[in-house]
């Protein structure tokens, strides 16, 4: 460890990224949890963890990338914290954290909701963490682990698999009315309200 990167991460930088980023880590909790007794507790010691994880790791969170750093350090959190709640056969626990609960998904609408558990986890991480959470480009790279042409890609693939999933929603016998008509964007919407725009 260099002097420079030590002084850069002292306790000056840690308050600075608890000031900036606290609230939205622990945000990302309280929408992922299940709803009930206990769930702003358990995404307060969730958020603690993965502020804690930076504070240990300080020189391997990035300059400039430190939220996505955080969301990604979440999403094996919040996998970890999940194995803990049920009893799995190893042969069972995916390779990528799954941070995406359908059931409890904070969506007001049927339609949208049974839309996102036709996707794949990896399929809902991605889109909700650019509608939940307003990531794009290189900070939606980051969180996934790949590059920013692999994030792009994986976001359009996401948007179709949703799209064609919203379509099957029409050949279940549920309404046939424009996708969100009267309640905002539609689901595969970047945060801006514009679809399917590659960044």
């Amino acid at each position: 460890m260099t002097p420079d990167v030590a002084i850069e991460h002292d306790d000056a930088w840690f308050d600075a990224l608890f000031a900036a980023h606290s609230v939205a880590v622990h945000r990302y909790f309280l929408r992922r949890l299940r709803a009930g007794d206990g769930s702003r507790d358990e995404a307060e010691d969730l958020a603690a963890e993965v502020l804690a994880t930076a504070w240990r790791r300080r020189t391997d969170v990035p300059h400039g990338a430190e939220l996505p750093w955080l969301y990604r350090t979440a999403g094996y959190v919040l996998a970890n914290h999940r194995r803990k709640h049920r009893a799995l056969p190893v042969a069972a626990v995916p390779d990528e954290p799954d941070d995406v609960d359908p059931a409890t998904l904070a969506v007001a609408d049927d339609r949208v909701r049974r839309a996102l558990t036709r996707l794949s986890p990896r399929d809902r991480r991605i889109l909700l963490l650019v509608a939940w959470d307003g990531l794009g480009g290189a900070d939606l790279a980051e969180v996934l682990g790949v590059s920013r042409g692999g994030a792009d890609a994986a976001l359009s693939r996401a948007r179709a698999r949703l799209s064609a999933a919203w379509a099957e929603s029409d050949d279940d016998g549920v309404e046939t009315a424009e996708p969100g008509a009267g309640r905002g964007p539609h689901p595969a919407a970047d945060a801006d309200g514009t679809q399917g725009s590659s960044r």
